[in-house]
């Protein structure tokens, strides 16, 4: 039937943009907030999982099995905000690079503001390895989110080669 409709002239069908941001921004938090908790656990970043609750509980008692899963359901629900927020703002925008500067003004608001209101370490305690580790974390989490919603409203696969839509198999490089 999806051959029909795009035969026909009609636009593919899609579901809701408000359900689809939905569960985008709980397969994001999810996948997103477990590669940032394999960050804290392999001590690329000294930022807290539960960086989110920093400002109201003790940063001792954050290191906890509870506190670690408290953490990535703060991040879950940070992502589902956020990609509402990409949704308002820069959903008309097709491709990857809306996503990328999306995730970049993230890491900035959350590392200007974080330190300030204690949610993140001041910079100059946590190292460049946490600042990086989390900026390509942020940035990467942008994408996911942006490239996401345009490939399902903006009819990226049309920038895919003809190849893939035919069937052949691609022809390994000699």
């Amino acid at each position: 039937m999806e051959k029909k409709e795009r035969q026909s002239g009609e636009a593919p069908r899609t579901m809701p943009p408000a359900l689809f941001v939905l569960i985008l921004g709980v397969c994001g938090g999810v996948i997103w907030g477990l590669a940032r908790w394999l960050a804290v656990a392999l001590s690329f970043t000294k930022v807290p999982q539960a960086f989110l609750a920093d400002p109201w509980i003790k940063r001792a008692s954050l290191n906890t099995f509870g506190w670690h899963l408290a953490g990535l359901g703060m991040f879950v629900l940070m992502t589902i905000v956020a990609a509402f927020v990409y949704w308002l703002l820069l959903g008309k925008l097709a491709g990857p690079w809306p996503g990328f500067w999306f995730g970049l003004a993230w890491w900035a608001l959350l590392f200007g503001i974080g330190p300030a209101t204690g949610a993140i370490p001041p910079l100059r305690t946590i190292g460049w390895n946490s600042i990086f580790s989390e900026l390509c974390l942020y940035v990467v989490w942008g994408l996911f989110i942006g490239y996401s919603y345009a490939f399902e409203f903006h009819d990226e696969s049309a920038r895919e080669p003809a190849k893939a839509d035919s069937g052949e198999q691609p022809q390994p490089a000699s």
